[in-house]
Order: C-alpha cells, then sequence, then structure tokens
C-alpha cells in the first residue's frame, strides 16, 4: 500500500474513533442512550441518591461498637458506590448517604435487613410452640447457651457459583470468617461432623446446612440445592449473614431520596473549567511542539472520549473532587507526549529523518513512560486494595487515566506522527530542533535547596503552632468530613418545590444565627419534604436560636424543626486505611525503582522527594487554614501529588541512568546529574505548565469546594516539578557518594588553583 495511502487511512481511524466516541458520549447507544456522559453516576454532591438510617436496639451502645458498626457499613456500601458516605447520627443512629441511586427499596434489599445473626445446632432449635424440627422461615426459640457463635464471627460472605461433583453449575453462598470466628468455627465444624448448624436470623431459621466436615480454614460454602436454584435466594442469605456480621443489632427507621448538597451550578463550572482547560492545553501544545503538539491534541481530545466510555463502562460514580480529578488528568495526560517530542527533537538536531526521529523517539522514550505510569500504577492498586471510600474512588480513576494516557501516546500519538510523516510532512520546521542547552549546575547548589525546603519545614512548624495556639485549638481548619458537627433539618410543605433558592434561604438563615456555613440537601421520605443543613457542631444556645429563627422563616413550629449531632463520615478507620495504604503503595514504589534501577538510593531519594511535597501541600493547609479546610477532598489531594510527582522524578532518573551508559572512567558523576536534568528541563517545565493551566482553571472558575482542592494542588505541581529537579537528584547524588566518577570504584577531586 501507498505510504500517502496508509497515512490518510491512519489519520481518518484516528478520527473516526473520535467521533465515534463523541457520538456515544452525547448521545449514547440505543433506547437506553448506554455509554452517554449524562449516564455517568453522579454522587451525592452533584445529583442526589438515597439516604437510610438505622438504630441500634441495644440500650446505650459504646463508641467503640458504633465506630465499629460505621466503619463494617462502610465497606459493605463500597460495592455500591466507593463514594458512599457512612456516619453517627446522635447516640445510636447510622446514616448512609449512596450517591447515584434512586430506588430507597433497592438499596435496603442489598444491605439486608438489619437484625441479629446467631449459630445454633439444628437439634437444639423449638418452633415457637416448643415443637422440635422447625422448618425454614420459622420462628425458632433457643437458650443463650446453644449460641455456638453469632454474626461477629463472619467478616464477608457472597452470592457466588460453583462447579458441583457432578460437574454442573450451582449457586452457592462462599462464607469467610474472622480470625478469632476461624478458631471458634473449626472447633465447632469438628465436633459436629454431619450434623445441622442452623443459622438464626432475628429468631428465624433462615438455614440449616449440613457439616460435611471440618472446616479449620476460615472459609465455608453454603450450598442450598433446590433452595438456591434462584440465585436471589443465594443472594439474600449472603446479605443476611453480612448484615448480621455488624457489632450492633440495627433497625432501619427511614430511609428517604435526598437532594445534591452543591447543585447543579457546581457541576456546570466545573464543566465549563474543563473545556476552557483542554482548549487552553491544546493551544499551548502546539505553540511548543508545532506538527507533534497537533498529533498530541488530537490524541487528548481521543483520551477524554475514553475517559467517558471508561467510566460508563467501569460505573464510577462521581463527585466533584471526582470531576476535578478527572479535569486534572487531562493536563497530566500529555506528560508522555512531552518526553516523546523532546526526543524527537534531539534525534532530528543529531541530523536524522524525521521519520527515523520518530522512531528512535519512541524507542528512546518508552523506558521513562513505563516505568514512570507503571511506578505510579503500582500506587494506584495499592489504594485500591487496601483503601476506602474516597481513597478507593480515587484510586479507580487514577487507574483508569494512566492506562488510558499510555495508550493515546505510545498507540495513538505514535499513529498520527507516522502518519505526519508518511504523507509528507518532513520538515525539520514543522517539528523544531532541540536548542543546545548550557549545563546548569544543580548538584552544586544542593545547599540551597536544602535552605528552601528547610524554610518550608519550619512554615509548617510555625504555622501548627500558631493554629494550636488560637481559639480553635487545632493545626488545621477540619470540615464536617472528618470532625462532624450538626445537621438541622426543617419539614416544608407537601407541595412546595424545593428549588436551589429555597435552600440557600435556609443558608442564610443558619449563618445569620450562628456566623457558620454549611452542607444544603433536601430529601423526600414518603411525601415528607426536608431541607437539611450540615454545620460544624453547634452549642445548645445555637442550636435553639436556629430552630427559632427557621420556625419563624417557614412559618411552622419549632417542634417540626429537628437536629441531631452527626460523626464525621471519614472515620479513624478510614483514615488508617488510607494511611496504611500510602505506606505500603511508597514501598511498593521504592522497591519498583530499586529493581529497575538496582540501586536502593534511587527509590529511597525518589520516596524522599515524594515526601518533600506532600509536606508542601500540607504547609498550604496549615498556613491557610482560615479559607481552606480540611476534608474529603484533602484526601484527595495528597493522593494525588503521590501519583503526580512520583512520575516526574522517574523521567529524571531515567535520563541519569542512560547518560551513564556512555561516560568513561574520568567523567564526574555529579556532570552526568547535572546534565541529564538539564535535557529533561524543558519536558519538566511543559508538563507542570499543561497540568498548571487545568489546577488554575479550576481555582479561577470552580465552586468554593473545588477551590479549596484547586490551590493546595497548584502549589503541589509546582513542587512536583521543584523536587525532581532540585531535591530528587541532589538526595541520590549525596546518598550514592559525593565526589564519585560513573565508573565503579574510581572517584573524582578537584584541582586547586595555584
Amino acid at each position: 500500500m501507498n505510504s500517502k495511502v496508509k497515512g490518510v487511512l491512519q489519520i481518518l481511524l484516528v478520527v473516526i474513533l473520535i467521533a465515534a466516541f463523541g457520538f456515544v458520549a452525547y448521545r449514547g447507544v440505543g433506547s437506553a442512550h448506554r455509554g452517554s456522559a449524562k449516564n455517568i453516576r453522579l454522587g451525592l454532591d452533584l445529583k442526589g441518591g438515597v439516604s437510610v438510617t438505622y438504630e441500634a436496639t441495644t440500650a446505650n451502645p459504646t463508641e467503640k461498637q458504633m465506630e465499629d458498626t460505621i466503619y463494617k457499613m462502610q465497606k459493605r456500601v463500597e460495592n455500591m458506590s466507593t463514594e458512599a458516605s457512612v456516619y453517627q447520627e446522635g447516640d445510636n443512629r447510622v446514616t448512609i448517604d449512596i450517591p447515584g441511586v434512586s430506588n430507597s427499596a433497592e438499596i435496603l434489599a442489598t444491605l439486608g435487613k438489619a437484625g441479629s445473626l446467631q449459630f445454633v445446632l439444628y437439634s437444639n432449635l423449638k418452633d415457637k410452640d416448643g415443637n422440635a424440627n422447625p422448618a425454614d422461615g420459622a420462628e425458632v426459640q433457643f437458650s443463650k447457651d446453644d449460641v455456638e457463635l453469632d454474626g461477629k464471627a463472619v467478616e464477608d460472605a457472597q452470592a457466588t457459583k460453583q462447579t458441583s461433583e457432578t460437574g454442573a453449575s450451582e449457586n452457592v453462598v462462599d462464607v469467610q470468617f474472622t480470625g478469632k470466628g476461624t478458631k471458634t468455627f473449626a472447633d465447632l465444624t469438628s465436633a459436629h461432623v454431619g450434623e445441622q448448624l442452623a443459622i438464626v436470623y432475628d429468631n428465624k431459621l433462615v438455614s440449616a446446612p449440613v457439616l460435611k466436615s471440618a472446616i479449620t480454614e476460615g472459609r465455608c460454602t453454603i450450598s442450598g440445592g433446590e433452595d438456591f436454584k434462584d440465585m436471589q435466594n443465594a443472594q439474600n442469605l449472603a446479605s443476611t449473614l453480612r448484615i448480621g456480621a455488624l457489632p450492633l443489632e440495627l433497625r432501619n427507621i427511614h430511609d428517604n431520596v435526598v437532594g445534591a448538597t452543591l447543585g447543579s451550578e457546581a457541576l456546570n463550572s466545573s464543566l465549563i473549567a474543563g473545556v476552557v482547560g483542554l482548549i487552553l492545553v491544546i493551544i499551548f501544545m502546539i505553540i511548543m511542539y508545532r506538527l507533534p503538539g497537533v498529533a498530541a491534541s488530537i490524541a487528548l481530545i481521543f483520551y477524554v472520549g475514553a475517559m467517558l466510555l471508561s467510566l460508563n463502562l467501569l460505573n464510577v460514580t462521581l463527585t466533584l473532587p471526582g470531576i476535578a480529578g478527572i479535569i486534572l488528568s487531562i493536563g497530566m495526560a500529555v506528560d508522555a507526549n512531552c518526553i516523546i517530542f523532546t526526543r524527537i527533537r534531539e534525534e532530528l538536531t543529531t541530523g536524522k529523518t524525521v521519520a527515523s526521529s520518530i522512531k528512535n523517539g519512541f524507542s528512546k522514550a518508552l523506558s521513562a513512560i513505563i516505568d514512570g505510569n507503571v511506578t505510579t500504577l503500582i500506587a494506584a492498586l495499592v489504594l485500591y486494595l487496601k483503601g476506602s471510600g474516597t481513597v478507593k474512588g480515587f484510586a479507580t480513576t487514577l487507574a483508569i487515566g494512566i492506562i488510558l494516557s499510555m495508550f493515546t501516546a505510545i498507540f495513538v500519538t505514535r499513529l498520527l506522527m507516522e502518519s505526519f510523516a508518511a504523507l509528507g510532512l518532513t520538515d525539520t520546521k514543522l517539528y523544531g530542533l532541540q536548542k543546545e542547552r548550557k549545563t546548569i549546575d544543580f548538584i552544586g547548589n544542593w545547599k540551597k535547596y536544602v535552605i528552601i525546603s528547610g524554610t518550608v519545614v519550619l512554615i509548617c512548624v510555625a504555622g501548627i503552632i500558631i493554629n494550636t495556639a488560637g481559639p480553635k485549638k487545632a493545626m488545621l481548619n477540619y470540615a464536617l468530613d472528618f470532625i462532624g458537627g450538626t445537621s438541622t433539618s426543617v419539614s416544608v410543605d407537601q407541595n412546595t418545590a424545593i428549588t436551589d433558592e429555597l435552600k440557600n434561604q435556609v443558608l442564610d438563615v443558619v449563618k445569620g444565627a450562628t456566623g457558620l456555613t454549611g452542607e444544603v440537601s433536601s430529601s423526600d421520605d414518603k411525601g415528607v419534604k426536608k431541607i437539611t443543613i450540615r454545620t460544624t457542631a453547634l452549642t445548645e444556645e445555637q442550636s435553639n436560636t436556629v430552630r427559632t429563627e427557621l420556625a419563624k422563616k417557614f412559618n411552622t413550629d419549632e417542634g417540626q424543626i429537628e437536629s441531631e449531632t452527626i460523626s464525621a463520615s471519614v472515620s479513624s478507620e478510614m483514615k488508617t486505611d488510607a494511611i496504611v495504604a500510602t505506606l505500603i503503595a511508597a514501598a511498593c514504589m521504592l522497591l519498583y525503582i530499586w529493581i529497575r534501577f538496582r540501586k536502593f538510593a534511587t527509590g529511597a531519594s525518589a520516596v524522599l522527594a515524594l515526601v518533600h511535597d506532600i509536606l508542601v501541600v500540607f504547609t498550604v493547609y496549615v498556613v491557610g487554614s482560615s479559607f481552606i479546610q480540611v476534608g474529603s477532598t484533602f484526601i484527595a489531594c495528597m493522593l494525588t501529588i503521590v501519583g503526580y510527582s512520583i512520575n516526574d522524578t522517574i523521567v529524571v532518573f531515567d535520563r541519569i541512568r542512560e547518560n551513564q551508559k556512555g561516560t568513561s572512567a574520568r567523567t564526574n558523576l555529579a556532570e552526568v546529574i547535572n546534565r541529564s536534568i538539564t535535557e529533561t528541563l524543558s519536558r519538566s517545565i511543559n508538563t507542570s505548565v499543561t497540568t498548571f493551566i487545568m489546577v488554575f482553571i479550576l481555582a479561577l472558575l470552580g465552586v468554593s469546594s473545588v477551590r479549596q482542592f484547586a490551590i493546595p494542588l497548584i502549589v503541589g505541581v509546582i513542587s512536583g516539578c521543584y523536587s525532581s529537579v532540585c531535591v530528587a537528584a541532589p538526595l541520590w547524588y549525596l546518598m550514592t557518594g559525593r565526589g564519585k566518577n560513573t565508573a565503579k570504584g574510581t572517584t573524582y577531586s578537584k584541582k586547586k588553583k595555584a
């Protein structure tokens, strides 16, 4: 096939794919409009969802019991949405907010009916009339001494399929026990092989499977024969076992559909910011890289379309921080292109043809792209497996972004670049040549960088001291997500339309009475409409004032206005999960970099540079505590820096590794490092600029909650660029050995002037 024809066909293929992505994203496929951007699940803050409230039947449950219940419920609802939030309301209530859904009955069926779960030998059961051999579903009676183990012993239960001994597929329930439950269950099954073990829920016999053998590995399978022919029966039993594993016995007291807490304005402003940022990034890439910039821009549009389809396909629930993170990923997606285009220019400068330069440029950039993205992907995988709530949701979108950006750079951009060359667009002016760069002495200035970074640490420490000594007695300005507060609800007439204007009126009343602002949402509980505002904790006097003022505003009785203390939606366990996941991710990244670069110092210096960036962003939260709150977006912000910063550092180390291969025994290591950083400097700056553009537009056009996410990220992007150039490589140099040559065992010493 003629090369020009092939080039035209390749470009046409990419254009058709982009058009197809655009059509599906705009219109969808089929009558259900599957794949449409409008069908992407939005979070509670943007679209609303279902709110379910349970109450503990135990009088005066302990704080530990409530915390454990909240954490287990959080892990459970993550199967429906990673952005679901679970928090304590009052002393004995647990509320679950699940975004992107509208059927409360379906949610209750999935969570399971709340109650108590016990395992009792079937022979010890009697029906309510005192007869033996009760039937499934019958109300039963037994003594407390007959309970072999309860729901606390169950870790998880899932309905699944397995192949039976006859080779047929059957529905079963796979049950996993806790560490303590494993031992108890092993002793029980060993002593009662051949007997039936009854599963009793709310004093009703659910099932009585036969113990065929001793089960010691902490996992068992319940097969129900005729009962499980319908998969729904297996799912119902699994749901019963899961809900019964809670530390407390709960009863559902109400469930309702709730409206968005932020409204359409927040979504629209964020989408506008995304479009404006995308246009500015495209303009920047074309100005900086000319024809390759055009290829990168087309690939970027392809990336956005593929991202929208992936979110639909994987049923990801998007909250406002999630949308902000995806918009940020658009700026980061051109990172690989910047590496490739810099390499192509270097090849062209040596006199190679355009076709050869494109081939060599992609080949030489590949290791840096793969190492950088695999390192970040490892972090995303660990965060997904070990994290919970917002952390798990962030990890999902991060992983999608990494995989798609790698694909678009390595395949789509390359396809376009090769097509341009095949069409005869081979004038070097269209690509640009790499200008000669004077090597900057980064290593020689390492002490200055220590002073700069040390100053940031001192500012952070000073800020913490000032904040903790202030009226709030806290080093950070914690949002409701972290510290909880007060929830105040006012009932409105059934015929009254709940609008954003009405919500703002409630907000104004509360702000006028207390000086505090908060999150406003609406709900409809079987025709009973309410507007709820959540603020930081109110004193009894403030709560009384708020109730009085709201009663006046809505011309209602104060008895129609409810106030409850609510706990943090980010529990202590979730915070621990986030910290543990981040530490494990850092250790895994260190290990991968150590293996790939064959030096522990490389991984250690990269991770230390990462810690440096996290500390810089943390300092922004400390110093800006008067206007920046620490909520769930704080976790997302820190994790974004983890993914962003390490990628930048890997590119520098990859160039150092490459440049070391072509040096002699007399070449000074510092000279190699300085040259490597200088050679990658334009790429580091350009990548940071594209990311900066997206975040800056978010801060400029976004609503308050997005702005509080974007401002620290702006600092993080700048710090990430600085640390990869001025912190990571100098740290590696100091750890490897100052004054050493690139050849093993040789040293370098400067000659003193006469």
